[in-house]
């Protein structure tokens, strides 16, 4: 059964149920129990199941740990702490788990100084063992984990990669069979993604191999839906979720937010003028506050902001970059500085977002859209390290799109809304994987297996069909695949039901091969002098330098000098001008729930704005209006919005009502005809604020309808806020044929209809070997090979067309279509929206206008965006404009 916890524990009841010395530790340490303390101490000490969701520095490292270290030296001073693991913690960064390794280090050794320096104590002090801790990691030298063999930690610090290889260790998973205790941590970050159902099975077969049920603790900032969390973190026996106890202490820190426009007028004004603003607004930030963090939404974002910011200000060693490219050292040197407070600012674009302990943030600035508010409050939450601080965060930014998506992101924040997640389901690939583990270790029957599995919430509906294919697959029973050198995983007794190991050489390839992140293709940037290396840039950035070119990483200047192989080779450069490298990241897609938020504000402020239309037409074009009326003035001064931002918003809502008389909102999807300014394009755009996960399945469904009825081909442009089909002949649409294309998509079946539309696409070819990868249909790595991912590639599109042919319901090309159609799309959301339709609960209105109306201006240039330079894009933006505005009498 799920609960939650109702009122917290007083701080004599959580105190009292810890260990004399430890107790005496953390009184002497900390002031006083944080929010989370004040549940977690007592429920966590009766072993039960705990998820904890509380913010940054509210305390939830020692929330998850202090009862665990007090029973583990209860053990110690009754002389029974044995030589085995008895806690396991997990977490998807190997900074974080050398985070907690020194952070629990200090407080063990101190509690045993304490314990050997206390009079009375029963026992003999020489038989006091001390508690300890160890990590193992990608990162741990053979040296160390053979130590640790000899030697196992009482506390485990891992990740979900190292957990499955020790799980199939014979001699180390003796260590494991007592573990009492199971913590997750950062589990917003690892329960909606396949390495998260990849570590569910992981815990699951822990579980049926230990000497008895541990407890279960789960540990996130920002988690929404909290009970998909718990079923998560607990797992099921039976039809029903196991016990588990749910603390939400989410809001226990203030949030101090709001939207920044750098101008008050977004189209007009020169770039240059915006660029300008933007970095003297960021300089301010900085030199106001004591350490600022800035958030970009991509690597090269990162670069530019750190390059311009030194380059404008004169910083020098106080502002540094933090990013996924950067080698390990320049991440951890960044990481200690800030720690220390010697840096100034640091400049990110996710990989500071997570729980690494980075010391005291006073402000986040966020440039541009984080695209989901759980996002936004982990990024915010990086501020006011103490729970009683208040987390400062500002978003700037530089369209109008980006200005009503940002303001009410923060808005939903301060109203305690979040995005929700959810859990991917019987993924097959990963299940194959983990099978693949479990015949490592002894002969299973296949319903015994298949009960363990059901366990993980992940697999908890698991259609026994698919089961039983996924042995077929591994036993190598489907005819054809040993044509293509794909030979049986496992052995596989038909009569009996049983499988388990196969071959000599199946330990080495599952260790050498398992992981759920597929590879891709980088390159290393090598210091010519001395060989050391500095970070990675994309292959196809390579192709494009000669020597002699200069550009940026880590917000230092580096000359290309040569390149050899998967290496590339430099100098350092002084006074240069950089090319920034194109780290080619794709934009984070905008949350539904947020969607919704979005489109329900549309439709209220479109209500208010409507109604003072005739007190302000006539207004110049380049300045709409600088006076907003009273009614409107008085609903924007409740949203975390700066000045300027608010005349931006009131006037892009104006232009929009007064150009096309709607404006698209949750209750409405606009349709919108119109052409291209050159004439030599003609658009219909769906006005579908749904988020480009859900708009990709949309404009796939009507796109084929389209295509279908016009006997054409034509082309598909989508973002977060629509989508439009791009035809090269007018194709003389109207309302009447609207309808039609309307009443026959949602009647249509989109999900075979999409299937055949990807098939040939890159898309599919990509997962496909993605999905091949981890069920092991193409090894990485075989007998000391590595496979390039080229070579990975060519393989897999061969073993698709052939495996299509062997069986057209082939379980891993099911899975290819379902991670597509699930996981990068949104099929299931899709089809409640075309229901909607049919239902008439969601209306539309189609128009037809001779340019298209302000709130298509995004979609239209981002059309542009491959060919023409960004100043040109920002020119026929304005040229858009000044058409709307002269229409409208502007």
């Amino acid at each position: 059964m799920l609960e939650y916890a109702k009122e917290p524990f007083t701080d004599e009841q959580s105190l009292s149920v810890l260990n004399t010395y430890v107790r005496a530790w953390f009184t002497k340490n900390f002031g006083e129990l944080t929010p989370p303390q004040k549940y977690s101490f007592k429920l966590i000490s009766e072993k039960k199941n705990v998820l904890i969701t509380a913010p940054t520095g509210s305390g939830k490292t020692m929330s998850a740990f202090l009862s665990i270290v007090s029973r583990l030296f209860d053990y110690s001073l009754e002389g029974k702490l044995e030589n085995k693991i008895y806690c396991i913690y997990v977490s998807p960064l190997r900074a974080l788990n050398n985070d907690i390794y020194r952070n629990l280090t200090k407080p063990l050794d101190e509690i045993y100084e304490m314990i050997k320096k206390a009079k009375g104590v029963k026992i003999i002090k020489e038989n006091i063992r001390q508690v300890t801790i160890g990590v193992r990691t990608g990162d741990t030298t053979q040296a160390e984990r053979q130590k640790m063999l000899a030697h196992p930690p009482n506390i485990l610090v891992t990740t979900p990669e190292s957990l499955a290889i020790l799980l199939n260790s014979q001699k180390f998973v003796e260590h494991m069979l007592s573990t009492e205790f199971f913590i997750i941590d950062e589990m917003h970050e690892l329960a909606n993604n396949k390495r998260g159902v990849h570590l569910s099975l992981s815990i699951e077969r822990l579980q049926e191999m230990a000497n008895d049920r541990f407890a279960r603790v789960g540990l996130g900032a920002t988690l929404y839906p909290l009970e998909e969390g718990a079923k998560y973190l607990v797992g099921y026996k039976g039809e029903e979720p196991n016990d588990c106890v749910i603390v939400d202490a989410s809001w226990s820190k203030k949030l101090d937010v709001s939207t920044i426009s750098p101008v008050d007028d977004l189209i007009y004004t020169p770039d240059e003028k915006i660029e300008d603003e933007t970095y003297k607004i960021l300089d301010k930030a900085i030199n106001a506050s004591k350490t600022t963090l800035i958030f970009t939404n991509t690597r090269s974002g990162t670069e530019r902001v750190v390059f311009n910011l030194k380059k404008r200000f004169k910083y020098d060693e106080d502002i540094a970059a933090h990013h996924g490219s950067l080698s390990r050292e320049s991440r951890m040197e960044v990481e200690e500085m800030l720690k220390k407070g010697s840096l100034k600012c640091a400049v990110s674009s996710t990989s500071l977002e997570l729980g690494v302990d980075i010391g005291s943030i006073e402000t986040v600035i966020q440039l541009g859209s984080p695209k989901s508010v759980t996002r936004a409050v982990q990024r915010i939450g990086r501020a006011g390290h103490s729970f009683k601080s208040v987390a400062k965060g500002r978003v700037l930014v530089l369209n109008r799109d980006d200005l009503v998506e940002c303001t009410i992101m923060l808005d939903a924040a301060l109203k305690r809304h979040l995005d929700s997640f959810t859990v991917p389901k019987n993924a097959l690939d990963v299940l194959a994987q983990q099978m693949i583990g479990m015949s490592l270790t002894k002969k299973w029957g296949v319903d015994e297996a298949y009960q363990v599995v059901k366990r993980a919430y992940a697999y908890h509906n698991l259609p026994r069909p698919d089961f039983d294919a996924l042995i077929k697959y591994l036993a190598g029973k489907y005819v054809g695949l040993e044509s293509r050198r794909i030979y049986g995983k496992i052995w596989y007794d038909e009569e009996e039901k049983t499988f388990g190991k196969r071959g000599k050489l199946a330990k080495a390839i599952y260790m050498m091969n398992l992981g759920t992140i597929p590879d891709e293709i980088a390159i290393g940037v090598i210091m010519k002098e001395d060989g050391k290396w500095i970070g990675n840039i994309q292959e196809e950035f390579l192709t494009k330098l000669t020597q002699g070119d200069i550009f940026t990483l880590g917000g230092r200047l580096y000359r290309f000098e040569y390149a050899r192989g998967m290496k590339c080779y430099v100098t350092k450069a002084d006074a240069k001008s950089p090319t920034i490298p194109p780290w080619f990241s794709e934009q984070l897609p905008l949350s539904f729930e947020l969607a919704n938020e979005i489109g329900n504000f549309r439709r209220d402020f479109s209500k208010i704005v409507e109604k003072g239309i005739h007190r302000t037409i006539g207004r110049q074009s380049h300045n709409f209006t600088s006076k907003i009326p009273d009614e409107a003035q008085e609903y924007l001064d409740k949203l975390p919005m700066g000045d300027n931002a608010k005349i931006a918003m009131y006037n892009y809502f104006l232009e929009q009502l007064l150009f096309a008389k709607y404006v698209p909102s949750s209750e409405l999807m606009l349709i919108e005809y119109t052409r291209d300014l050159d004439e030599d394009k003609y658009y219909l755009i769906f006005h579908s604020l749904y988020g480009k996960r859900v708009n990709d399945t949309l404009a796939r469904a009507f796109g084929i309808e389209m295509a279908d009825e016009l006997d054409t081909d034509l082309g598909v442009m989508l973002n977060d806020n629509g989508f439009m089909l791009v035809f090269d002949q007018d194709p003389k649409l109207n309302a009447s044929k609207i309808d039609k294309l309307i009443a026959r998509t949602v009647k249509s079946d989109i999900e075979t209809s999409i299937k055949k539309n990807i098939r040939n696409t890159e898309l599919m070819r990509r997962k496909f070997r993605h999905v091949a990868g981890r069920s092991f249909m193409i090894l990485k790595n075989y007998k000391g090979f590595k496979m390039g991912v080229g070579r990975q590639q060519v393989n897999s599109q061969i073993i698709l067309k052939a495996v299509e042919q062997i069986d057209k319901n082939f379980p891993l090309v099911r899975e290819t279509y379902r991670e597509i159609l699930n996981d990068v799309m949104d099929l299931p959301r899709a089809k409640e929206i075309l229901k909607m339709l049919d239902d008439r609960d969601l209306k539309y209105k189609f128009i037809e206008t001779p340019f298209s109306s302000p709130f298509a201006h995004n979609l239209i240039t981002f059309g542009h965006a491959d060919a023409v330079m960004m100043k040109e894009k920002h020119m026929y933006l304005q040229e858009l404009h000044k058409k709307v505005m002269k229409k409208i009498g502007g």
